[in-house]
């Protein structure tokens, strides 16, 4: 059994045993993780705690668009089970059987999905795996997640023109337009945050359960979700993509689009918050 220490207390591992669903586990300096298994493709999922954090912008952020803000104070009561990555080619196939990405290779991002076939996704992996319960992340657990211990958004304030937007510090964590080549690339290559999470900003823009755009208020809020009954209201996406320029490419910034959109710019991870 592996050995677990103290950030696993009040933790789903605290009494050595995992989830049915989970065929590896353990605990590293970021915090526990599980992995799952499916065919020959394996996925790591991070164990992200409660908490509660500033949602959006503040007003002196550059690049600051007006629905990110005002910041709200954001509670997220439960902790969650997420993809260390974004969901790859590999597990995509071993789940789908098929590889839609216009990039193609195993361990890069699987793009050129809607968000309705990221629910066809999750349908089966779930029915694949005993117990397990994913969904795609809402909008503030995806924000939370992004901006782990910090506060700050990534700060766009410090750009050398050479006709790419190039920021300090922002090609160690993500591939974006001034980075990428004009493409995706496997995922966790660059740092990870401090949850543990690859490639939350860049590579593909990630789509979220939410639907487009709920309001911000200076109010305290908790675990918010919009939702509106029309199948067809556009959907959250986040975090940036390959081919996004700096001012996209921040924890608050926030887009939305049709639920059947697929291009080589949107991928997603999975969350086990939905259940």
């Amino acid at each position: 059994m592996p050995a677990l220490g103290p950030l696993t207390l009040q933790h789903p591992l605290a009494d050595g045993i995992p989830p049915a669903w989970v065929s590896a586990w353990g605990e590293d300096d970021y915090g526990p993780w599980v992995e799952i298994h499916v065919a020959d493709a394996r996925q790591s999922l991070r164990w992200i705690p409660p908490g509660t954090f500033l949602m959006g912008s503040p007003d002196s952020e550059n690049g600051l668009n007006s629905i990110e803000g005002p910041q709200q104070p954001v509670t997220i009561s439960h902790g969650f089970w997420l993809f260390d990555t974004p969901c790859t080619q590999a597990l995509w196939q071993a789940v789908m059987g098929t590889d839609p990405s216009h990039f193609k290779g195993a361990q890069r991002p699987v793009e050129s999905v809607s968000w309705e076939d990221c629910q066809r996704f999750i349908d089966a992996l779930n029915s694949a795996l005993p117990d397990l319960r994913l969904a795609l992340p809402t909008e503030a657990e995806w924000e939370y997640a992004c901006r782990a211990t910090q506060q700050t958004s990534t700060d766009i304030g410090d750009l050398t023109i050479d006709g790419k937007d190039h920021v300090k510090g922002l090609e160690d964590i993500a591939w974006y337009q001034a980075n990428s080549e004009d493409e995706t690339h496997p995922v966790g290559e660059l740092q990870p945050n401090d949850f543990g999470l690859f490639d939350m900003l860049g590579n593909v823009w990630e789509w979220c359960r939410d639907n487009a755009y709920r309001k911000y208020e200076p109010d305290h809020v908790t675990d918010p979700v919009h939702r509106v009954g029309d199948s067809s209201a556009f959907r959250v996406i986040r975090g940036g993509g390959w081919d996004a320029p700096a001012l996209f490419v921040r924890a608050a910034f926030r887009f939305g689009i049709h639920p059947g959109s697929r291009d080589r710019h949107l991928g997603f991870r999975c969350s086990s918050s939905g259940k």
